[in-house]
């Protein structure tokens, strides 16, 4: 893996949404033959959780649907040097959009040569609803269960399985053009 494609996964405190996005997508993209050619991360937006592993309950469920623990994950806060070094960034709010583009464009409000691409994640769930603003991002917030029961991981997890291939089709076409290739 000489230049690996990277996927960042971002949600607030980095230990329910955005690392059980990180873990369906591996899966994913593992599954899709795209492993070797994909780096997936998460981070979040806060330092609240800092090197907390992940919820318990993002835990449970992951492993109820068949998906790996996540046991040697550490709750991280995303910084703008690790956002220069993504290809593509899933929020999971536009909340975490409007605050990581405005990251991403630092003091002097430039972008870094075309990275990263930001997008909510919900975005590539072809059952979500279509958005043509910005002031819109929001009815593509993936919901936030830390306040729930476990109900709310498996409705999460639900969303975030419903968007995956997508995220896999469009890293698909993302690695041909990188490799000259027509998608």
């Amino acid at each position: 893996m000489t230049n690996p494609y990277r996927v960042m996964t971002v949600c607030t405190g980095n230990i329910c949404r955005s690392p059980m996005a990180e873990i369906v997508l591996r899966d994913r993209l593992e599954a899709a033959g795209l492993g070797g050619d994909v780096v997936v991360d998460s981070t979040g937006v806060s330092d609240e959780e800092q090197g907390n592993g992940i919820d318990a309950r993002a835990r449970r469920v992951l492993v109820e649907h068949g998906y790996a623990a996540g046991d040697g994950h550490r709750a991280r806060q995303v910084t703008r040097d690790g956002l220069a070094e993504a290809d593509l960034v899933l929020v999971m709010t536009a909340q975490h959009a409007r605050r990581l583009r405005r990251l991403a464009a630092g003091s002097d409000g430039a972008a870094a040569a075309g990275r990263p691409e930001i997008r909510l994640f919900r975005s590539f769930d072809p059952a979500a609803p279509l958005v043509a603003r910005d002031t819109d991002e929001h009815l593509l917030d993936v919901d936030d269960p830390w306040y729930g029961d476990q109900d709310g991981f498996t409705t999460t997890l639900d969303e975030i399985e419903a968007a995956a291939h997508g995220v896999v089709e469009h890293v698909r076409t993302r690695l041909a053009a990188r490799a000259g290739d027509p998608a």
